[in-house]
């Protein structure tokens, strides 16, 4: 029964390539990301992940998963970076030594598998926007709101980086004399920025200034150069608040 019915699915497969040229290729990655979840330990490893605030070390897993050692959960971290649901990457940590390793959901399985995603966020914020708000208010009430799942004394640029980059933006820092830049390299929203950059762009503008504004920070954001979302690149840069008003860059 099921070799037939495994049959019958190939055959309305192949009726259907020339309608969708990639499903072939999406059920693959769907069965490889389904047997790398079918381990209830790899499970419970990628749910704590996906639920994470910001991107988690081997070291925060072996306390949360205390009955395996750093070595097997390494393991399994592995087994999920090769089916495509964590990506693993060296933090942004200066100091003596090679930076350690941390993991986050990769932006293409946000949404899928019971993982809140940045489509669903961005979703509401529209919703906001559309009931009459001001984008960067928006944005910045749930900056805001985001900063209650990380300690009073974390880095406010480290918690726009983490939250940039848990919505697929892939942020690379860039420290100047006056000024910190996250340089967005990837947008996620490429549809809905194309269709209105100016609210996509405004609602994460205020995302960030929430964050600063709620823990406290002397940065604000000073300007965010938005590019062709295809391309991608865009710019936010924050300055200290002191000099914002003084400095005719900042405008």
């Amino acid at each position: 029964m099921t070799k037939g019915r495994g049959a019958s699915q190939q055959g309305r497969a192949g009726e259907a390539k020339d309608v969708v040229p990639g499903r072939p290729q999406m059920r693959s990655a769907v069965q490889r990301q389904a047997r790398a979840l079918g381990d209830p330990t790899r499970f419970d490893i990628f749910r704590f992940v996906a639920d994470a605030s910001g991107p988690v070390r081997v070291a925060r897993l072996a306390e949360q998963f205390p009955y395996f050692n750093p070595s097997a959960i390494r393991q399994h971290l592995a087994k999920l970076c090769d089916a495509g649901l964590l990506i693993e990457e060296l933090a942004s940590e200066s100091g003596v030594g090679r930076p350690p390793l941390q993991y986050r959901l990769a932006p293409a399985v946000m949404d899928v598998w019971g993982s809140a995603g940045p489509y669903e966020f961005l979703a509401l914020r529209l919703l906001e926007v559309n009931a009459g708000r001001d984008a960067v208010d928006v944005g910045a009430d749930a900056g805001r709101a985001l900063t209650s799942a990380y300690r009073p004394d974390a880095n406010p640029v480290d918690v726009i980086e983490a939250e940039m980059a848990r919505r697929g933006f892939e942020p690379r820092r860039e420290e100047r004399p006056r000024s910190v830049e996250l340089v967005l390299e990837r947008c996620p929203f490429e549809a809905a920025a194309t269709a209105d950059p100016d609210v996509v762009c405004q609602i994460h503008r205020g995302l960030a200034e929430g964050i600063l504004d709620a823990m406290g920070s002397d940065l604000r954001v000073s300007k965010l150069i938005a590019y062709n979302p295809q391309r991608a690149g865009c710019r936010l840069q924050m300055r200290p608040a002191t000099t914002r008003a003084a400095d005719p860059l900042a405008n």
